[in-house]
């Protein structure tokens, strides 16, 4: 038989990288596995359970036989919860038809980037950035348009760079409070300098509510529409139940915003996964509906770890690490290291620094690299307190070994 041409990949996919916060936790899962004693503070997922409640309604739809299609935006009952909670947490009002629950918020973001953009259109992601945002502009044609912060202005947006960024093809910014991977919260003042901005030249503005309720400033939710309900019309937020509820694995998020954008981003899931999971779905309802406890509970237990861990990082030398108002990452300088040595291995940037910690400290970690920002590394504090002990001492040995110049 002659010899076959080798297989012609869609240039979409030829720079297209696997997610690296995904990557290294399965690594990490996979080293415990096989009975390694890691400290793996790269998950993005919280250590928790989920509630009793909410499993003990997904066990009775599958009893209940809701194992069947359900509407391709999600069942009405969960668009009602999803209304409900909105207008709890933000005082916004959304009709059904703007609501569309997805598989997780990744795809809503997808849904959303297919929906509203063509080639060359360009949408503004401040840095540090989630490590999904320039891809999944890009598989839409999308150009990311970076925004730099500084960690010593606590990585807030300076509303006179953001402009200067805008140009002629901008049609959306991205802002996600509390941030991943800085813990970040914007401000009342940040958000409706933002507003007026995004008021100006007509940007859509999408807002990724994913660790909303996960905040340390005794503050309730916030987010652009809190301070500008005018801008409704271009503001689509984003959010699901994973991080709220520990509920990673159950992959249910959801959208509300413009009517014409949600009917639009509806026909793109359609065609690509149709409806989510319907038992997840009567999950996502009682977790939505079902008591809040867990909720308060779960945040008060990150509030005492992010205290820890932000303490111990920045007692350790050279290292600095703001402190996160929100989500569960700390987000740590440790550039001061960059160009030392531990004998014949040099640690240049931090995707070597993390290569370091996982060989020699056993700690799994994830390079600021793939947020955008080399100097820093992201430790999840997704974890409790005995593993984060266990991993700061490892982490002050690993540095002291390093000889810098």
């Amino acid at each position: 038989m002659p010899d076959s041409a080798p297989l012609r990949l869609a240039q979409r996919v030829t720079s297209l990288k696997p997610s690296p916060t995904l990557t290294i936790n399965a690594k990490a899962k996979h080293l415990k596995a096989q009975g390694v004693d890691l400290a793996n503070l790269s998950a993005g997922e919280p250590d928790f359970d989920t509630p009793e409640h909410i499993k003990e309604a997904a066990v009775k739809a599958i009893r209940d036989g809701f194992t069947k299609y359900t509407p391709v935006g999600g069942i009405p009952e969960l668009k009602e919860a999803v209304i409900a909670r909105l207008a709890e947490d933000y005082a916004v009002t959304y009709r059904p038809e703007q609501i569309l629950v997805s598989t997780g918020g990744k795809q809503a973001l997808y849904n959303i980037a297919q929906a509203l953009l063509d080639p060359g259109d360009e949408v503004i992601i401040p840095v540090p950035y989630w490590v999904s945002y320039p891809p999944i502009v890009e598989l839409a044609g999308g150009v990311p348009r970076y925004l730099e912060t500084r960690a010593e202005a606590g990585f807030d947006i300076d509303p006179a760079a953001l402009e200067a960024l805008v140009g002629p093809r901008t049609r959306a910014i991205i802002l996600n409070s509390p941030s991943n991977p800085t813990g970040c919260v914007y401000s009342r003042a940040t958000l409706a300098a933002v507003a007026r901005v995004a008021a100006a030249h007509g940007l859509v503005v999408i807002s990724d509510d994913i660790y909303d309720r996960i905040r340390f400033d005794g503050r309730p939710p916030e987010n652009i529409l809190s301070v500008a309900p005018d801008l409704a019309d271009r503001v689509v937020l984003v959010n699901g139940v994973s991080k709220t509820y520990a509920m990673t694995g159950w992959r249910i998020g959801y959208m509300a915003g413009p009517e014409a954008l949600v009917k639009a981003a509806t026909r793109v899931q359609g065609q690509s996964t149709s409806n989510p999971n319907s038992i997840a779905q009567m999950a996502a309802l009682a977790a939505l509906t079902g008591p809040q406890e867990c909720v308060d509970r779960m945040t008060a237990a990150f509030r005492e770890r992010r205290d820890f861990i932000t303490r111990r990082l920045n007692a350790l030398p050279g290292v600095t690490c703001p402190e996160p108002m929100g989500a569960f990452y700390a987000f740590a300088d440790l550039s001061a290291y960059h160009g030392a040595r531990a004998g014949d291995r040099a640690i240049g940037d931090s995707l070597a620094m993390t290569d370091y910690l996982l060989d020699e400290a056993r700690i799994a970690s994830v390079p600021g690299v793939a947020f955008g920002d080399d100097r820093f590394v992201r430790f999840s504090y997704a974890s409790d307190l005995a593993t984060l002990e266990a991993a700061l001492a490892r982490l002050e040995a690993a540095l002291g070994r390093l000889t810098r110049g």
